[in-house]
């Protein structure tokens, strides 16, 4: 019985990282269309908006996360 709950702990909470790691790659995406879309407007070169997303401390942050979160969901189960 209680392999049973492990195994539903383990399938829940892989399936909560999948859902958060979906979550902020949308949010990483929007960002970035929205920062695309403002420079459109104001006319900036593609290459300073890209050197400015690259240094974008959200998506540094979001990048960070994502990395964890997909280094968590890879690692075998002992």
């Amino acid at each position: 019985m209680s392999e049973t709950l492990e195994a539903n702990t383990a399938q829940t909470t892989t399936q909560e990282i999948e859902e958060v790691i979906k979550g902020l790659e949308e949010y990483r995406e929007r960002i970035i269309n929205e920062v695309q879309e403002h420079a459109k407007k104001v006319k900036i070169p593609k290459a300073k908006v890209k050197a400015k997303l690259e240094q974008h401390p959200e998506l540094s942050k979001i990048d960070q996360a994502l990395n964890k979160l997909n280094s968590a969901i890879q690692q075998p189960k002992a």
